[in-house]
């Protein structure tokens, strides 16, 4: 009797603790795609770039700030170059004519295939334990250790090579590891009996000295005082706008040259991403990190983006948005949303069962405000009762659109007027919108497609490349499409680790981004973060500020510390594929269509110039 009357008490108390909605404001278990992914994002391109994705029917013209997911694939045409992020210090580019497709990106992997063109890995730093490979017709090369590496394909050769102090280990199709040392070069011609040679790399070409020169610049600490290091996108806001300190919010950017009545959010598309689900896609080109970590704050009169203290490890999220839902007003339900201000949760609409619905401050690492109140990090919070968000309350900071036109398309938003706010609520869960193939296109449909020899060209692998088939079925996309370029890999053997950590070149705490959010020691958090716990900031006027801004088109000047705009790298040079396989630099007839750099960018190295031609507007 008396062990009857404990089960019955363990019950009563486990029904308690999961009441409906009733959850802690501490970060529960997180799933793979929520707290240890940070997509490789598509951080540059120039000239006629095309991008695929699983699910679409057709390519479409890609777009800077693209987030990736296994299965992606990006093709450069004549004159194309692209550019991908996949760590805070680690690049890889994309010359002209070259298919490059991701296969899979894990926390400590990623993995990429060739098909076609020349490519380069600028890799400043990698962690240990971390493992970068690259999957041609004719090898499977593996890099566990900093340096710059180039790939270079023909019709039946891939030519390998390390640079900068950067080795890996290339595999053929026959199975048979061959290392590559520094300053090395490894050319692999045929597929079942293999021809291997190895000698001396040739010297860097001006392609290679463009990376080298682009790289350097993106590393540059521009931000550092104001967010984490391990932050991607956060170069682009110097050029874009600038910091300020707001009270109570601490650091804020603020976008320029944005329109009279401009909000976050509204100037961009839905995307379907097969990892996060629906991700927003935003035009500008800094685009990024406002839109993936911190939060939208309206203060005197404007929009700004706090990123709230600097966490080491910041966590990515595919949008920071409150949905709103309400009465069905016409046929066609409208999907409203707003930016999420300071410290308030996310209300996830992705990932795995237990973590949809439940409030999260992944990567948060300032106070977490519930209903215009901070909250401990142990508070039980129950969902259903989240309901005060506070920049819904900002006038014309909810758009919306009608629910057959959300995930199709740039986005045609659609005001709401104060009384029709009061009327919605807040989605707490899973979007009741299911996605189209157009929901896995970055743009519109685009002229450029890669052949079809390119497209379904085998590679050599060491892992099965990630298929998300099964899952974007079960949404309704892939059944009728466009044949996607091809997956098939002839697995090989993965080669042993033998390299060690390698520190990175100049200092970073950076990695492949993790989960986690341990605040910067180096950096305090602003006032409502210590000692007692403040009512949380309302929208509208504060003290006075130092130059009148009542309208929210008015924004700071853009400069960088010393008072000038900050201008970006030139655009890449021009490239002749049979100079480079020589190893031999351009000729003086190109550097004489070269112009001279403008003013604030990176110095120019040997004396050449970068490649005439108009750099490739921002996206407006």
């Amino acid at each position: 009797m008396r062990s009857r009357r404990v089960i019955v008490g363990f019950l009563i108390l486990a029904i308690a603790v999961s009441g409906p909605g009733s959850i802690p404001a501490a970060d529960p278990p997180s799933p793979e795609q929520s707290s240890e992914i940070t997509p490789t994002r598509v951080s540059y391109l120039y000239g006629e770039v095309s991008f695929w994705r699983p699910g679409a029917q057709e390519w479409a013209e890609a777009k800077t700030n693209t987030p990736l997911a296994p299965g992606d694939v990006l093709y450069t045409g004549p004159d194309g170059n692209a550019e991908l992020q996949i760590g805070p210090r680690a690049f890889v580019r994309a010359g002209n004519a070259t298919q490059i497709g991701l296969d899979n990106d894990e926390p400590d992997f990623v993995q990429f295939r060739v098909t076609a063109g020349h490519a380069a890995f600028d890799v400043r730093e990698i962690p240990a334990g971390h493992t970068v490979e690259i999957d041609t017709p004719n090898a499977a090369f593996t890099i566990e250790r900093r340096g710059y590496y180039h790939v270079d394909l023909t019709e039946d050769t891939t030519t390998f090579r390390a640079h900068r102090g950067g080795s890996a280990t290339a595999t053929p199709a026959s199975g048979t590891a061959a290392a590559v040392a520094p300053n090395q070069q490894i050319v692999i011609s045929g597929g079942e009996t293999p021809s291997v040679e190895t000698g001396a790399a040739p010297p860097l070409t001006q392609w290679d000295r463009w990376n080298n020169q682009r790289t350097a610049y993106l590393i540059q600490p521009t931000n550092a005082q104001n967010v984490s290091p391990a932050m991607y996108g956060t170069e682009e806001l110097a050029q874009h706008g600038t910091w300020r300190t707001e009270e109570t919010y601490g650091a804020v950017w603020a976008p320029a040259s944005v329109p009279p009545g401009w909000v976050p959010y509204s100037r961009g598309r839905w995307i379907w991403d097969p990892r996060f689900g629906w991700t927003w896609l935003d035009a500008a080109p800094w685009g990024w990190a406002p839109y993936h970590y911190g939060r939208w704050v309206f203060v005197r009169g404007y929009w700004g983006w706090a990123p709230g203290p600097v966490v080491v490890r910041p966590v990515y999220a595919p949008a920071l948005v409150v949905f709103l839902g309400g009465p069905v007003a016409v046929a066609a339900r409208p999907v409203h949303w707003a930016p999420l201000g300071w410290g308030e949760p996310v209300i996830p609409w992705w990932g795995r069962p237990g973590f949809v619905g439940v409030a999260w401050w992944g990567g948060w690492g300032g106070p977490r405000v519930v209903n215009n109140v901070v909250v401990n990090r142990t508070t039980t919070v129950n969902v259903t009762n989240i309901n005060v968000y506070s920049n819904v309350n900002v006038h014309n900071a909810v758009v919306g659109v009608s629910q057959d036109r959300f995930g199709r398309g740039p986005i045609q938003t659609t005001r709401v007027d104060d009384a029709q706010v009061r009327e919605l609520t807040p989605v707490r869960g899973a979007l009741q919108v299911k996605p189209v193939a157009a929901s896995a296109m970055s743009a519109d449909r685009s002229t450029l497609t890669p052949p079809a020899a390119t497209r379904y060209r085998t590679v050599v692998a060491t892992r099965t490349p990630r298929d998300f088939s099964p899952a974007l079925r079960g949404q309704g996309l892939g059944t009728e499409r466009e044949a996607s370029p091809s997956a098939s890999a002839r697995i090989v053997p993965a080669p042993k680790r033998t390299v060690a950590a390698t520190p990175p070149e100049g200092s970073s705490s950076g990695q492949r981004p993790r989960g986690g959010e341990t605040p910067n020691p180096r950096r305090p958090e602003p006032s409502s973060a210590r000692g007692a716990a403040p009512a949380a900031p309302r929208p509208g006027p504060r003290a006075a500020p130092a130059q009148p801004e009542s309208e929210q088109s008015k924004r700071p000047p853009v400069e960088d510390s010393s008072g000038g705009r900050k201008m970006g790298p030139p655009p890449p040079p021009p490239r002749n594929s049979a100079e480079l396989r020589q190893g031999r630099p351009h000729g003086a007839q190109d550097q004489r269509r070269h112009p001279e750099a403008k003013q604030g960018q990176p110095p120019q190295h040997g004396g050449e110039r970068p490649a005439e031609g108009k750099e490739k507007q921002p996206e407006k």
